[in-house]
């Protein structure tokens, strides 16, 4: 069966390579030539070209910085430069080195070569001259059109979908995570094998071949399905045991709060600065992918759970947010969710409009959410400064700390799970277990001794206040 992870970057051929050869091949960062697509407009672009035009990395931070600052402040949609900054993010992501960029601007898409001939031919050229091992097209490509790229291009190429299911396979660390993963590629590489017989052949192409050919794309086809069938049944394992736990968490009045967010919006560096954990942080898109979950005490001191999950991004495979809905099951099942932003990103709105529509898809939008902006430090003086909180936005930075204790005070006072009380209690000094319960978990507001009892007004959660109502008097 051919390998469903074959899009990576960096990674060694299948073939009798020495242990030291496959240890450097394992190193080695490929040259990329990416390609971006706009069919909206054929108005000129920052870069003086029209009709599409051939970049190197020197001069692609001015003409992003151009973009930015020309962008209407009320668009919800990515740009073609916007969008093509963010496919370089990705590929570095993964590992590549970026040799160059192909802007192409077209009324409609080419059914065949999805540029057109000649664009691929011009393509063909520039990527020749930076010595590009990979084209990576900022679009979804069908077999037939990839099929046909690389018979122009004459290298190897691969789409944006490609891209991210090669870098959720390089951060997918656990079992979990690796069959999820496993289980997209083999879904996306499932229907690209139609029409791939003689290539597919275990004898190779030419005639009295072609019976042999078809009869290795059906047995590909059939190991393909049987693989799928055996991933799925694994994940329903998954599923099942994420019930169960997710059952026993539900016994006791314990919510649940999920962020959720565009990748790289520093999700991992709040839950780390929330939970006091130690959750990989990283400035590469998707460095979260394995879902980590740790309890939380509020101010009130209420006990919750707080899950990082996995960042979401513009055009998220369906492969993939089909494979990871048993992860995804804590978003849907969360008291809370805490939208975290990127407040010094330009594209703010639109990464924001992006995750509105993951969250549809997961039957999500209706849920009660917090919008924590992040990343304050990284705005200048006078943004911060007219940043003001409201009953629904916390603004933040998780790796100054700052506003996070704001941030879990607002949380307490969301959460309808497990509710506070004010009581008062008359309890016997000799109840030590029943007072440290309290110094623990409640808010102590007064303290009196008395013939041998603590009397004690606090404020405390009804799950406590279960195991010491025998303590509670009425005044």
């Amino acid at each position: 069966m051919p390998g469903a992870g074959s899009s990576g970057f960096g990674r060694p051929a299948r073939n009798n390579l020495s242990a030291k050869t496959t240890a450097v091949a394992r190193t080695v960062r490929e040259r990329v030539f990416l390609v971006g697509l706009d069919y909206r407009s054929r108005r000129r672009q920052p870069n003086g070209k029209g009709s599409g035009g051939f970049l190197t990395p020197g001069v692609m931070a001015a003409r992003d910085s151009a973009t930015v600052a020309s962008r209407p402040s009320h668009a919800l949609e990515f740009s073609a430069l916007e969008s093509l900054a963010e496919l370089r993010s990705l590929a570095i992501s993964a590992g590549a080195q970026i040799a160059g960029e192909f802007l192409q601007h077209r009324d409609r898409p080419d059914p065949a070569t999805l540029i057109g001939k000649g664009k691929l031919e011009e393509i063909s050229g520039a990527a020749a001259s930076v010595s590009a091992d990979l084209i990576l097209f900022d679009h979804d490509l069908t077999a037939s059109q990839q099929r046909n790229i690389e018979n122009i291009i004459h290298t190897r190429v691969i789409d944006r979908t490609q891209l991210i299911l090669d870098i959720f396979a390089k951060h997918a660390h656990s079992r979990e995570g690796q069959l999820q993963v496993e289980l997209a590629q083999l879904e996306y590489l499932l229907p690209r094998l139609a029409g791939r017989g003689v290539e597919m052949s275990q004898l190779g192409g030419g005639i009295g071949t072609r019976g042999p050919g078809e009869t290795q794309l059906e047995t590909d086809r059939r190991k393909i399905y049987r693989r799928i069938r055996h991933v799925k049944a694994q994940i329903e394992n998954v599923r099942r045991i994420r019930a169960q736990q997710r059952q026993r968490r539900e016994s006791a009045p314990v919510a649940t709060v999920a962020m959720v967010g565009y990748t790289n919006a520093g999700k991992s560096t709040l839950f780390n600065a929330l939970t006091q954990a130690s959750v990989l942080e990283s400035p590469r898109m998707f460095a979260t992918l394995d879902p980590t979950i740790r309890g939380v005490t509020l101010p009130s001191r209420r006990k919750i759970l707080m899950s990082d999950t996995v960042g979401f991004i513009r055009n998220l495979p369906h492969t993939l947010v089909s494979a990871f809905r048993a992860t995804l099951e804590e978003v849907q099942r969360a008291a809370l969710l805490l939208h975290v932003s990127d407040a010094s990103s330009p594209m703010t709105a639109e990464q924001d409009a992006q995750v509105e529509k993951v969250l549809k898809e997961l039957e999500s939008e209706k849920k009660p959410r917090l919008h924590v902006m992040n990343k304050i430090d990284l705005l200048l003086p006078k943004q911060r400064e007219s940043l003001r909180d409201d009953a629904r936005t916390i603004h933040v930075s998780a790796t100054k700390n700052a506003g996070v204790g704001t941030l879990l005070e607002r949380i307490d006072e969301l959460l309808e799970e497990d509710p506070l009380n004010r009581v008062f209690l008359c309890i016997p000094q000799k109840e030590g277990k029943t007072l440290a319960l309290l110094e623990a978990r409640s808010r102590i507001y007064s303290r009196a001794y008395k013939d041998g009892l603590v009397e004690l007004e606090a404020e405390a959660p009804e799950s406590v206040l279960r195991q010491v109502k025998k303590f509670v008097v009425n005044r």
